[in-house]
């Protein structure tokens, strides 16, 4: 449950976040790598403008365990760069004392991108997600003002602070403003699938029939260059354990019942497993159930229920074709990138 705390955290957003620029301006994001090829981001860079020495703050903070209360689980903990930033191989993420979440952690890039975040789309702010994991009784476990003043008694961090932001302050703004900044410079674009898009490779004969498979049965809700149009759909799993109502536990209307928001699917071959429960270790598992798979209901997307028989019809060599696609939309650069790695050195690209 959310504390007062960061209900006024969000009120303070919304009136700081009224007014977004369309196009950041270049001092905003100078020392970030913006894609040509991307549209503008989302994020409002005029309340928390790059710079080098707040990024290197967030990055010591992302894999800092002593934001929770025990001192054993950082960000990194369940946002493993080497799978993209999510938690590879656990169908929902272990948090403080080994408790088990209820959703599978969702992978980290191109966050200035997205407009909501979550599965359940609970929070509207970059700035804010933060929050989530740190107060989760089953994740960290702490409350945002203990973490504060363990970072003052560390000795290294008033000097960190000081040097990302001219004194050695350290306040709740400036600790998710950190965070936000490594997590907003998380930028993947250099797949396979971006380098066809400027031109500087091409697809060989199963990608290139891939390809035309997605934009056939999947882009209408996997869009774009980002490869989602962030929306919320049922895409009619089968009930599994303990019912999930998806976004209508933040809207409380019954039409959002069972529907989660559309991942990107970059870099989906290194982020598995798939859903929000996790409940598919395979691409290949997750292509047999849009085929054969899907349940009727009364929210189910109407994308999966335009034929007779719910779901995508797809054959066995179409899905070797998709799977084949969707193997370039890895990032190798971005997963290798030392400038996001666990390390106290400075960064080179």
């Amino acid at each position: 449950m959310r504390s007062i705390y960061s209900l006024l955290f969000v009120v303070w957003i919304f009136i700081t976040a009224c007014n977004k620029p369309e196009v950041a301006p270049v001092e905003m994001v100078k020392g970030l790598d913006l894609p040509d090829h991307f549209p503008s981001p989302v994020y409002d860079f005029s309340a928390n403008p790059y710079k080098e020495e707040i990024f290197l703050l967030g990055r010591d903070l992302f894999y800092e365990p002593k934001l929770s209360a025990n001192n054993t689980i950082a960000c990194g903990s369940c946002h493993l760069q080497s799978n993209a930033f999510t938690h590879h191989g656990h169908n929902v993420s272990h948090g403080i004392n080994d408790q088990l979440g209820k959703r599978n952690a969702l992978p980290l890039f191109n966050l200035a991108w997205q407009p909501i975040f979550f599965w359940d789309g609970g929070v509207p702010n970059l700035d804010l997600t933060s929050l989530n994991a740190l107060h989760s009784p089953v994740e960290m476990d702490e409350r945002i003002e203990n973490v504060l003043i363990k970072l003052a008694e560390d000795e290294k961090y008033p000097t960190r602070f000081e040097e990302a932001f001219g004194n050695a302050e350290i306040t709740s703004q400036r600790f998710l403003q950190a965070l936000s900044q490594f997590m907003y410079s998380m930028i993947s674009s250099q797949s396979k699938f971006d380098k066809v898009q400027l031109g500087e490779a091409s697809f060989w004969d199963d990608e290139l029939k891939g390809q035309a498979l997605f934009e056939q049965k999947c882009s209408p809700c996997h869009a774009g260059v980002l490869l989602t149009d962030f929306s919320f759909r049922n895409n009619g799993l089968p009930i599994n354990h303990d019912f999930e109502r998806g976004r209508e536990e933040i809207t409380l209307s019954e039409a959002d019942r069972g529907k989660f928001k559309v991942p990107s699917l970059r870099n989906i071959a290194v982020t598995g497993p798939y859903m929000h429960d996790g409940r598919f270790r395979t691409l290949r598992q997750v292509l047999d159930f849009y085929s054969t798979g899907v349940q009727s209901s009364e929210t189910l997307d109407p994308l999966l229920q335009a034929e007779d028989t719910p779901g995508i019809a797809l054959s066995e060599i179409e899905k070797t074709q998709l799977i084949a696609f969707l193997e370039t939309l890895t990032d190798y650069e971005f997963i290798r990138d030392k400038r996001f790695s666990e390390t106290n050195d400075d960064f080179t690209k």
